[in-house]
């Protein structure tokens, strides 16, 4: 993790939070390895995390783990985007009326982000799709969804931030043929991505709106694309329903 420009002090001690989470753990080394930053300067931002209970310095073992106070926030970032119980059941429900794994996400910012995960061994979640998730949306069902939403203007700014790698020999990378696929996106009000995110898979995402037609958030599927082919029209149907009683749900109504 080798950063791109000079870091403040903020950013580098979450750069430093960032390599003990994805360790597990860590030594002051093997940060300052990671981070390319100086060992006094490692331990200072590290000490500090302790002192403010961000870290834990297990001495015996010379090591930094993550502390009580990100756990913390971890519970409150979880109620500021927790969904009740009617909303799960409609996510659990749609997993197993499809049997493919079935996801949320709700708009945070600028971004959909996925707040709720249903599957199983037969069908498990998309790698990496955990709670949290929004990147490469040029990639994603629910993230073609929210670029379809943007005018041009502002989704050519999105899409010069975040770029439009490539992740498999699916993915589009090309400016002109993602714009013509977003409109058929915003015309049909569904999103589709074969293996463009990850090879052997493919997904579907339609939109959950307000009473007045804005985007909240989105409702998705994804499987192997076998279990998929020639299931267009049904997928699309179950995610339309389910995104509709969402909707309702998420504004105060009962689902029909």
């Amino acid at each position: 993790m080798q950063p791109d420009s000079p870091k403040g002090p903020v950013e580098r001690a979450l750069m430093v939070l960032e390599v003990v989470a994805e360790r597990g753990g860590a030594s002051a080394k093997e940060i300052a390895h990671s981070l390319d930053l100086p060992l006094p300067t490692v331990y200072r931002i590290a000490n500090s995390l302790v002192d403010s209970d961000y870290l834990v310095h297990i001495r015996a073992e010379s090591r930094y783990e993550l502390g009580t106070k990100l756990h913390q926030l971890g519970q409150s970032l979880h109620r500021q985007v927790g969904i009740s119980r009617p909303v799960a059941r409609e996510i659990t429900r749609l997993h197993e009326d499809t049997s493919f794994a079935a996801y949320l996400t709700v708009l945070r910012g600028a971004e959909l982000v996925i707040v709720y995960v249903v599957d199983s061994p037969e069908c498990p979640r998309l790698p990496t799709m955990h709670f949290g998730f929004h990147d490469v949306p040029h990639s994603t069902a629910f993230g073609k969804i929210l670029l379809a939403e943007q005018h041009v203007a502002g989704r050519e700014l999105y899409l010069n931030r975040y770029g439009m790698r490539g992740l498999t020999a699916n993915t589009i990378t090309d400016r002109a043929t993602l714009e013509d696929e977003l409109r058929d996106v915003a015309l049909r009000g569904v999103a589709w991505e074969r293996e463009e995110f990850l090879a052997g898979w493919a997904c579907a995402a339609v939109p959950v709106r307000d009473p007045h037609a804005g985007l909240i958030g989105a409702v998705a599927v994804s499987a192997r694309p076998d279990r998929l082919t020639g299931q267009d029209a049904t997928v699309e149907a179950k995610l339309r329903n389910v995104a509709g009683r969402v909707s309702r749900l998420l504004h105060g109504g009962h689902p029909r």
